[in-house]
């Protein structure tokens, strides 16, 4: 075994082993580092393929802002995770069944992947650089993302901003009691309505009309 082929199982085993801890710990603040310890195993893999950009925007993106902001969520809102999960035992059956057909359906697939049931046609190389070209990685990922699949590009930025739109409304709930800026209210306010020009005369005091004067 070279240095590579240990370098891969070291990182694809710590990974299957993060992902498996995010969904099987208690504590959620354990869970998201977990998930955290999963992506920069996952960075690890696609260095070893030759994605560095890829690895970097794994590192950078999720684990930088995407992750860190699901674990400052996670201690910053009072979540009560046990009622959140008190419809585990509930939903149980539904889960296993599910997880018994995907089982299935991967023991099949691998089985006839092994007994050579199953043949890789061949598949056009994508649009890239020609070979000698001085692009580098990142520019050739650039020149497909932004030409060939600029649509699928275009459609998962908008899913992705509609998801952060209902995100934000399905939490976001006004309290009784609270004062709030009413933006149409304020841009109707008039100078008559707003300020009262009042003539002081000399040594006296001016008081509000609530208010009433002092006595000698």
């Amino acid at each position: 075994m070279n240095l590579v082929a240990a370098f891969f199982y070291l990182f694809a085993g710590l990974t299957v082993a993060s992902a498996f801890m995010v969904i099987s710990t208690r504590n959620p603040v354990h869970a998201v580092l977990f998930l955290i310890l999963a992506f920069f195993n996952s960075a690890g893999l696609f260095l070893l393929l030759g994605a560095e950009f890829i690895a970097m925007v794994l590192v950078i993106v999720y684990v930088g802002a995407v992750a860190v902001l699901f674990l400052f969520v996670v201690m910053m809102l009072d979540v009560d995770f046990a009622e959140l999960k008190g419809g585990f035992a509930q939903y149980l059956p539904l889960g296993a069944l599910i997880g018994i057909i995907l089982l299935v359906e991967l023991i099949l697939v691998l089985g006839a992947w092994v007994g050579g049931g199953v043949k890789v046609a061949s598949i056009p190389s994508a649009p890239g650089p020609a070979p000698g070209s001085t692009l580098t990685n990142t520019e050739s990922i650039g020149n497909i993302l932004y030409t060939d699949y600029i649509f699928y590009f275009e459609m998962a930025g908008l899913i992705l901003l509609i998801a952060m739109v209902g995100a934000i409304v399905l939490t976001l709930h006004q309290k009784a009691g609270v004062k709030r800026q009413d933006v149409a209210r304020q841009v109707a306010r008039t100078r008559d309505g707003s300020i009262e020009v009042i003539e002081v005369e000399s040594g006296k005091a001016v008081f509000p009309q609530s208010a009433k004067e002092p006595g000698p």
